[in-house]
């Protein structure tokens, strides 16, 4: 058997996203097609989330939830059951209408009498004024029908997403399924004891869907791609699905996941559900494999791949080292094998292709009215990478020891407008988002003159440093060659913990960055970030000061606070003395291990800081508070702002 005879079928596993497939599965159908390989791919995810809420799926949630004793039912399924004829009636439209599929539906939405209301629309309330208008109207205005309607089709999902959170699995999320089971979890106790206990019904129709995917395909090799935490639970149901029914069937599992939680993996256990686990690019691991499983390769020249092994056939295959040493004789252990061999170049990785993903089927969610947070839930994107890794490659808080990270390669400027136009002939759409963790200024100012010399009219938007490189000029040329939006990591607004962090920029700098991009018309989104070592609480304050005064400057339109979490791959998780603070120990970890505790001798309590940053920053993205002084969002006291008032303004004007 040739290694090209064999059939592959990639699964994207609940939960990724909605809007749009995760990339990964595309970018893997696409190499091996181009190498002669017979690939295919579907998604799970959404699969899963079509059939739960669909008129057969909500008969079958009513059941479940009719077995709870009404007095120990919660409010969100207490109210499903009054009000399931409506939910019974509105259901397929309304999916309909999410799917793009059924426009006009928007009228009746926004009548506020068409759909059943639970507790997700008191969310509304927020937004009501004294005179009684109408709470979405500062958001949407007149002529924002089908927005309006959409975020009203979104909170009546979410309603129904809580019912199955209080009657069916408690750990149900459209993003992060079940995702504690496997963050940063030391121990597979918890995973092993989930997938053994007796599946529900979101487990059930998971495993009707792997059964229909296998019967359909009939493939030889089945890739399940993990990149979030989130999807790891499911994931290994749809292989013990697979390892029930079609025991010889190998399954591959890879993504983000496995590339930075992994590393370090003993756990044999896993391996009752999967039989290989590849780390980082999976283009050269795969080719191995591949190979290996068509019997023109041994197994000591597999690359990057764990394998469970018994301990006596892994001490003599020569392979790099046995995990899990120490094992009873005639114990099985984990072996990490990494045959020498160079990965596959990046400008030879081929044109991803969604070719098997049902396309018109995605569905367009609005959670937040914010215009630049809505790209990540609204519409379908076709994904692309500019290059692979990071150019920058410095920021302390980042895991720059990694492959996705430190090996950084582009390909030209032709290459990629050449994928850009075979993909918008496959899905006939023409939004990209660029998923690089930061696309180099040199790289996108190649690919906007290339796009414009050809003609080629494209809507994209990407992640960036926001460096001086940006200059008004680049930024014009970057939005007339289809850039609507752009988003890059500020963090801390501080110069003196940016300089700790190394990131390369300045405060200055990102105000001056940021209002070129916006100058330009494209809308600009900060990542931020709280609980950095040594950071104070005047360090906070300050921070939230310069955060204000972006927006009221019109530099940034949206961003997003989140915990410094320090990671074991990260220059402070290697060298913590130089950041001031002291790692808590890791316990023995046989399954995933990234995060890591530390101690900050500065004290500060950023748990109360994080509620006060995330509220600002909310109503600063609705323009609500930006004349106020910052002090009042924090429930604590804190003190006054360093920073000048005008300190955004002068940098401007400067």
């Amino acid at each position: 058997m040739s290694a090209s005879s064999l059939r592959v079928l990639s699964l994207i596993p609940p939960m990724t996203q909605l809007n749009t497939p995760y990339p990964s599965t595309a970018y893997l159908t696409g190499f091996l097609r181009s190498r002669g390989q017979h690939a295919t791919q579907r998604d799970l995810a959404l699969g899963l989330v079509l059939r739960l809420f669909s008129r057969e799926g909500l008969k079958q949630i009513l059941a479940a939830v009719q077995a709870i004793p009404a007095p120990d039912r919660g409010l969100a399924s207490t109210h499903f059951v009054q009000e399931f004829d409506r939910y019974f009636s509105t259901i397929s439209a309304t999916m309909a209408f999410l799917q793009g599929r059924d426009t006009t539906l928007a009228h009746r939405i926004n009548t506020r009498g068409f759909l059943p209301e639970g507790a997700r629309f008191q969310s509304l309330d927020v937004y009501v004024s004294e005179e009684g208008e109408d709470p979405l109207a500062w958001a949407f205005g007149a002529l924002g029908l089908q927005d309006r309607a959409r975020h009203l089709a979104t909170l009546y999902l979410n309603d129904l997403a809580d019912v199955l959170r209080e009657s069916i699995d408690a750990r149900f999320e459209f993003v992060r399924y079940a995702e504690q089971l496997a963050t940063s979890q030391p121990t597979f106790d918890p995973l092993q004891e989930a997938l053994q206990a007796a599946p529900n019904l979101v487990d059930q129709m998971l495993e009707q869907l792997t059964l229909e995917a296998l019967e359909a395909e009939q493939p030889d090799v089945v890739l399940l791609s993990v990149p979030f935490p989130g999807a790891v639970y499911a994931a290994l149901r749809i292989g013990q699905t697979i390892k029930r029914v079609r025991p010889g069937v190998p399954v591959v599992l890879g993504g983000g996941f496995v590339n930075t939680e992994l590393r370090e993996l003993t756990e044999t256990r896993l391996f009752d559900y999967v039989d290989y686990v590849t780390l980082d690019a999976g283009e050269r691991p795969l080719l191995a494999l591949l190979e290996h499983l068509a019997g023109q390769r041994g197994p000591q020249r597999l690359v990057r791949t764990f394998v469970r092994r018994a301990e006596t056939e892994a001490a003599g295959d020569g392979g790099d080292g046995a995990a899990g040493m120490g094992a009873r004789p005639g114990s099985q252990v984990v072996r990490y094998i990494n045959f020498a061999e160079p990965d596959v170049p990046f400008e030879d990785v081929g044109t991803p292709t969604w070719e098997g993903l049902p396309l018109g089927s995605y569905l367009s969610l609005l959670d937040m009215l914010n215009p630049m947070n809505r790209l990540w839930s609204d519409g379908r994107w076709n994904k692309l990478t500019v290059a692979h890794g990071c150019y920058w490659k410095k920021c302390s808080f980042c895991d720059i020891t990694l492959d996705y990270i430190s090996r950084y390669e582009a390909a030209s400027a032709k290459t990629l407008v050449d994928r850009i136009e075979a993909i918008v002939r496959e899905t006939g759409q023409t939004g990209f988002h660029f998923v690089d963790e930061a696309a180099p200024p040199k790289v996108l100012r190649a690919l906007a003159q290339e796009l414009i010399d050809r003609g080629v009219s494209i809507s994209w938007w990407g992640n960036v440093r926001f460096e001086k490189t940006f200059t008004p000029e680049l930024c014009q040329l970057l939005a007339d060659s289809g850039c609507i939006a752009i988003s890059g990591g500020l963090e801390v607004a501080s110069d003196r913990l940016l300089k700790l962090m190394q990131k390369g920029v300045s405060v200055e700098q990102v105000a001056r960055v940021t209002r070129a991009f916006t100058e330009s018309g494209i809308l600009v989104h900060a990542y931020l970030m709280y609980g950095f070592p040594t950071q104070t609480v005047q360090d906070t304050v300050d921070a939230l000061e310069y955060v204000r005064q972006l927006f009221e400057n019109g530099c940034i339109q949206s961003g997003f606070f989140h915990r410094f979490a320090c990671t074991v791959h990260s220059p402070v998780g290697k060298n913590p003395e130089a950041f001031g603070v002291e790692l808590l120990p890791l316990p023995p970890s046989p399954f995933a291990k990234n995060d890591v505790g530390f101690v900050d001798p500065t004290g500060t309590d950023h748990d109360a800081m994080g509620e006060a940053l995330k509220k600002a920053l909310y109503n600063f993205m609705h323009g609500i508070g930006l004349e106020q002084d910052v002090r009042r969002w924090f429930s604590v006291r804190v003190p006054k702002p360093k920073v000048p008032r005008d300190f955004i303004g002068q940098a401007l004007n400067g």
